[in-house]
């Protein structure tokens, strides 16, 4: 069975998941790529946008009309919003473990059923608003300890990054238009920040296969994919795959660089990750009630 002769939900799941997939890798690809912040910044998102470019004259020139390709000005609100996001990620990266990063980064679901709460009026289940309470806590346990170990900056880029991210899914949802290229057309903003930094030095990167691998295959796989998703799926559902990442990032690292997280931020892992596992079970099971009862 091929892509086209899916349901929605299912080209949804299957996006996103691919997208997941990719961005998991993110964090080992800039850690092996063994370079200063800025210049990773500059260098990676760089690459993205040229790649982004690339394909949308490759699309216009194909037949694609603009109005198919770019979402109109929704789109920039998107894009700001995920244009934050990836600055405050790559910089948490430098701040604070890999491991506080992407546990930290699995709030976003939670963020995106709060911001779906504010901007439809929807309240959410009673087992979602236990789930946040319990990712509450998980995210206690590993700043609190980050606060400790003295990388409680590099945890509150991250939480930012969360947030800003379930942005751009709220509104993404809310348009019902395309926005895969929006994240990849927002690489614009981190670009220009790094540049501004390193292009009076160079750029320093020991490695740079590497991020060039990450920035022209890997983030615009990922971020298309995870882009593309809120057109199938709710936006909480496709903030959940963004939990591939927070469950094989932590794995990559240690298979890679032997780095085994602190005990704390294992526990507020553990935590946040059955709280989701969990609601994520419960949700396919009541929806599929809801299916078997239209039936």
């Amino acid at each position: 069975m091929g892509i086209a002769a899916l349901s929605d939900h299912g080209k949804g799941l299957l996006l996103t998941t691919i997208g997941g997939l990719a961005l998991s890798m993110d964090i080992p690809l800039i850690r092996m790529s063994e370079g200063e912040a800025w210049s990773i910044l500059g260098l990676r998102n760089v690459v993205t946008l040229g790649v982004a470019i690339l394909l949308l004259l490759l699309l216009r020139a194909a037949g694609r009309p603009w109005r198919q390709l770019l979402p109109g000005w929704i789109g920039l609100w998107v894009g700001l919003f995920y244009g934050i996001g990836t600055v405050t990620f790559i910089l948490a990266v430098y701040y604070t473990s890999a491991a506080n990063v992407v546990f930290i980064l699995a709030f976003n679901p939670m963020f995106t059923a709060l911001l779906s709460w504010l901007v439809s009026g929807q309240r959410p289940s009673n087992a979602t608003i236990l789930t946040m309470l319990a990712m509450v806590v998980g995210v206690g346990l590993i700043v609190g300890d980050g606060i400790d170990a003295g990388h409680w900056f590099g945890d509150l880029l991250s939480a930012i990054s969360a947030l800003a991210t379930a942005c751009a899914i709220t509104i993404g949802r809310g348009s019902r238009r395309g926005m895969g290229f929006m994240p990849l057309l927002a690489t614009v903003i981190p670009a220009a920040l790094g540049l501004s930094h390193v292009l009076p030095t160079g750029f320093v990167v020991d490695h740079p296969f590497w991020i060039i691998l990450d920035g022209a295959l890997m983030m615009p796989l990922a971020f298309w994919c995870l882009a593309t998703g809120p057109r199938y799926l709710s936006g909480p559902e496709v903030a959940m795959f963004y939990l591939l990442e927070t469950i094989l990032a932590p794995v990559w690292i240690w298979m890679i660089f032997a780095e085994t997280p602190r005990q704390m931020t294992l526990l507020g892992g553990f935590i946040m990750t059955v709280a989701l596992a969990g609601h994520s079970l419960w949700q396919a099971r009541t929806n599929g009630r809801k299916v078997a009862l239209a039936e």
